[in-house]
């Protein structure tokens, strides 16, 4: 493998983090603070405890998997899509350098982006209540293996997208309204029961609820059955990759 090539793409979309330091990580801390003070304040009030645990305490892990999933797609897919705008991929493509690396780079950076966010998030939401991770080493697999998994999704994004509008919307139309509706802010045992079977269709939901046991050892549904749903989920995705670079979709034109 080119690891010279990978690494200097890597670095070059690290460093592009760096240049947009206020939209790429200021914005994400800022919004998720916001959904913490104003659900936590509003809705916390009337909800003492979900599960023994506190209600401010309970939507932390859901508030970090949110910006996970949207900053993890945004950036992989917005990373591969605008040398497609501006015409450098092809410079990219004639390069000493596999479709497997460029994905495995743009891919690697987008996830390292999105996983640094999390910890971010996950430090701030400490100065608002006290946190605790029962299984850290299970927090982290979690948080690495949905990065990787939606940053993947976010590439496939990427090279679907033939204009911006398409670029925003699949985050914006499904990715969000899936985490809202997904359990990062209340338990699915709270619903009745028609909806907690519905909700189990839901593909985020074993996300976070996964993400939740590592934190507070409750779940929603059997952490055996969220990691299994997040191997499937990547496991599918780099199908599609593959199925990308063997056909040259949207890549050769």
């Amino acid at each position: 493998m080119n690891w010279h090539a990978m690494r200097a793409i890597y670095l070059f979309e690290m460093a592009r983090t760096r240049r947009t330091l206020l939209q790429s990580v200021i914005s994400p801390v800022i919004s998720t603070s916001l959904y913490f003070v104003v659900f936590g304040a509003a809705i916390g009030s009337r909800i003492d405890e979900i599960e023994g645990i506190s209600y401010g305490a309970f939507i932390v892990p859901g508030l970090i998997m949110l910006s996970l999933l949207t900053q993890s797609v945004a950036n992989a897919s917005f990373g591969i899509y605008f040398p497609k705008f501006t015409g450098t991929i092809y410079e990219l493509l004639s390069a000493p350098v596999s479709y497997i690396e460029i994905a495995a780079a743009y891919v690697g950076a987008a996830a390292s982006k999105s996983i640094i966010l999390g910890l971010i998030i996950l430090a701030t939401a400490g100065l608002f209540v006290p946190l605790q991770v029962a299984h850290p080493v299970w927090m982290l697999l979690f948080l690495v293996l949905t990065a990787v998994t939606f940053s993947l999704f976010g590439f496939i994004i990427g090279i679907w997208a033939d204009n911006f509008e398409k670029l925003q919307l699949v985050p914006l139309l499904i990715i969000t309204p899936l985490t809202f509706l997904g359990g990062s802010f209340y338990s699915i045992n709270m619903l009745p029961p028609i909806w907690q079977t519905i909700t189990l269709f839901n593909p985020v939901v074993y996300l976070v609820s996964g993400f939740r046991w590592s934190f507070y050892d409750v779940a929603d549904v059997g952490v055996g059955v969220s990691l299994f749903m997040t191997l499937l989920f990547l496991a599918v995705f780099l199908v599609v990759v593959a199925w990308i670079f063997k056909t040259g979709y949207r890549l050769k034109t």
